[in-house]
């Protein structure tokens, strides 16, 4: 099994990387955290690794973090999830975000992530419940109009994780009006 890889950047794709590690260029899957806040072609990088096995494939999937692999290994163990749909979670969703969308019982956190339905967030809640450890108690939750707001900055176009970064930057004495709301997150990015 490979764990890791240490090589020098060969290509960016949109949810891969090619390393070169000995002579050899090995393309790997990895969540879109990896690709935009990697390094450049040319560059050496690490990549934490978990190698899938099926019968007519071998894919190798890479994370910047052993959390985010633990994510994954745990998300693969849910019932119709595979590793494009963990990927997807884990590309879609911060660590902290999944955590408390578990922690707090919100499937509704998960479902906004392309081809996670009710039911699969619902299952994925379910099942991680026990194995999870609550985010850290600084994160504020999202709900009523916040999740509002949060549906707003993905339709213009922002990622879930930059959506859920500016809502949990509103702060807590702001008024519940949506528009308000959705004024005070837009300014987190105006920010330099």
């Amino acid at each position: 099994m490979i764990a890791s890889l240490r090589g020098v950047v060969q290509h960016l794709g949109e949810a891969s990387v090619t390393l070169e590690v000995g002579g050899v260029g090995i393309e790997v899957s990895v969540p879109h955290s990896v690709v935009e806040h990697g390094p450049a072609v040319g560059d050496p990088f690490f990549l934490h690794t978990r190698m899938i096995v099926r019968e007519d494939s071998i894919q190798l999937y890479g994370f910047d973090t052993l959390e985010q692999r633990e994510l994954f290994d745990l998300l693969l163990q849910v019932s119709g999830v595979g590793p494009r749909l963990a990927l997807a979670l884990l590309s879609h969703l911060s660590a902290d975000v999944l955590r408390g969308a578990v922690a707090n019982n919100q499937p509704e956190a998960l479902d906004k992530v392309p081809g996670i339905g009710r039911k699969t967030a619902e299952k994925i809640v379910f099942f991680l419940k026990d194995r999870l450890r609550a985010p850290a108690p600084a994160l504020r939750l999202i709900r009523g109009a916040d999740g509002e707001v949060l549906s707003a900055l993905t339709a213009l176009g922002y990622t879930l994780v930059e959506a859920q970064a500016a809502v949990q930057a509103i702060p807590d004495d702001a008024p519940e009006d949506i528009e308000d709301r959705l004024r005070l997150a837009l300014r987190h990015f105006a920010r330099p």
